[in-house]
């Protein structure tokens, strides 16, 4: 990776909080013709508030299940996953909704933003569900672009926008609702090397302000950001480790990672 264009200086971690995710003996089955297929088989797994996690492995390895089990999206065939207490797989489709609108920010590879609309009014899309709808929602969108870096781009559609300022716009959308998670699906995929590197400064810095960041990737430079790395193989996890992260201070020494924290 190259130096940023920017120096960064270096801030204490933010303490880890309770669980915020916990998955025991999680698994998830899926029906294929006659056969049952495992995506997830019997995982135990635990997500703390305040934490930045890689998610790690081949296609077909579970990584994709685990983050749509996180994300509210599907329920496990067996097993207990809480978010924050609740149990998903007891809650019902409109409950299930209202936890992805209310606690959940989601950030994807391809950016899913809508040709015509501006910038602003793509961050104030998740507004419009929101029970009971914020008065401010504007002013709301306004701020997490700001934070974002686009307090210049407001009014600009994604065909005037790069690569990383459409990602930094579906940063900003997935932030505007106050998540306390934010469960990013490959989001430097579509990116060149340094606004992945731009991206991923973005997420290291909300984290920073608290918030619960899991990054599900294939690649090792963008897993090196997170504070932890869980890998998965043939629906289990194999490898679950603390690391130094990559903060974007200095390159790094030939594509080594930090050492690893016991």
């Amino acid at each position: 990776m190259e130096r940023p264009a920017e120096p960064d200086m270096p801030r204490e971690a933010p303490a880890l909080g309770p669980p915020l995710i916990s998955a025991r003996e999680l698994s998830k089955v899926y029906r294929v013709g006659e056969q049952d297929l495992v995506a997830l088989d019997r995982i135990t797994l635990e997500i703390a508030a305040g934490d930045f996690v890689a998610i790690m492995g081949p296609s077909g390895s579970g990584k994709s299940t685990v983050m749509n089990l996180i994300g509210a999206l599907d329920v496990p065939t067996s097993g207990q996953l809480l978010f924050d207490g609740r149990d998903i797989g007891a809650l019902s489709v409109d409950e299930l909704a209202e936890l992805r609108n209310r606690s959940i920010g989601f950030v994807f590879q391809q950016f899913n933003l809508l040709a015509r609309t501006s910038a602003l009014e793509q961050v104030m899309l998740p507004l419009l569900y929101a029970h009971p709808r914020p008065a401010d929602s504007e002013a709301m969108a306004r701020r997490r672009l700001e934070q974002v870096g686009l307090g210049n781009r407001m009014d600009h559609t994604p065909r005037q926008l790069s690569g990383g300022q459409q990602q930094r716009v579906a940063i900003a959308r997935a932030l505007v609702n106050n998540p306390k998670l934010i469960l990013a699906d490959e989001p430097t995929g579509a990116l060149d090397t340094r606004t992945s590197e731009e991206i991923m400064q973005v997420f290291r810095d909300l984290n920073r302000e608290g918030i619960t960041i899991v990054v599900v990737t294939h690649e090792p430079e963008i897993a090196l950001w997170a504070g932890r790395r869980v890998t998965f193989r043939d629906g289990h996890i194999v490898d679950d480790i603390r690391q130094t992260p990559y903060t974007g201070a200095a390159p790094l020494e030939g594509g080594v990672p930090p050492p690893v924290t016991p």
